[in-house]
């Protein structure tokens, strides 16, 4: 690694710590400078200027995630499991993105958008396929899997607890969720349990004369 690659390196780790703990506006290039331990100007010949500087932390560890969990459609239960891990182990790229989405002057990167669409494209396709539930949107199932799966971070607001959960408890508890959110006799199997309590016909309950 060349000198010029390995400032770019620190730079980018520095610019981690800096937009997770203070978001876009918040952030100082000065800090990011000093914690990265190069001159100022370097950031802006690298950068041209601080919101990119973001789009380019935000893109280098979308990459990375995508590269680490790929999607399985087939397997949501997993993929959650998964996520869950990630997000407790790095709360800083959860308040990257927290961040990314409440800081207007963020430029996301095209990717971020499309990530989620193929997302909910391979689930449809899933649902198709009889493999997921298809009692719920796509999009839906995408997003509520994503929020499950990383609200115990510490970087999440409510997923903080004074009986500090068993990190392996929670992570068992994320995976059932999903597992009953997705199986895909889940509609069928809440229908006829309905039918059941309410005594209607063929639900095996004679209705009351």
């Amino acid at each position: 690694m060349s000198k010029a690659e390995a400032t770019r390196e620190r730079i980018l780790d520095a610019a981690l710590e800096e937009f997770s703990a203070y978001g876009i506006a918040g952030a100082r290039v000065d800090r990011i400078a000093r914690n990265a331990g190069c001159n100022k100007n370097l950031i802006y010949i690298y950068f041209e200027n601080k919101e990119k500087l973001f789009t380019t932390v935000l893109q280098r560890h979308l990459a990375d995630v995508n590269l680490k969990m790929p999607f399985t459609p087939a397997d949501l239960p997993g993929f959650a499991g998964k996520v869950y891990d990630f997000a407790m182990a790095h709360p800083q790229i959860i308040r990257l993105l927290a961040w990314s989405t409440l800081d207007q002057s963020a430029q996301l990167p095209p990717s971020r958008a499309g990530s989620f669409r193929d997302m909910a494209a391979t689930v449809a396709d899933a649902q198709r396929e009889g493999l997921v539930n298809p009692a719920f949107a796509p999009e839906f199932l995408v997003t509520t899997l994503m929020a499950i799966a990383t609200s115990w971070s510490p970087a999440f607001p409510f997923g903080t607890s004074t009986r500090q959960p068993d990190p392996e408890v929670l992570r068992e508890d994320v995976v059932k969720a999903i597992t009953l959110l997705v199986r895909p006799h889940a509609a069928t199997e809440e229908g006829t349990d309905q039918a059941h309590a309410s005594g209607t016909p063929g639900s095996g309950s004679e209705a009351p004369n």
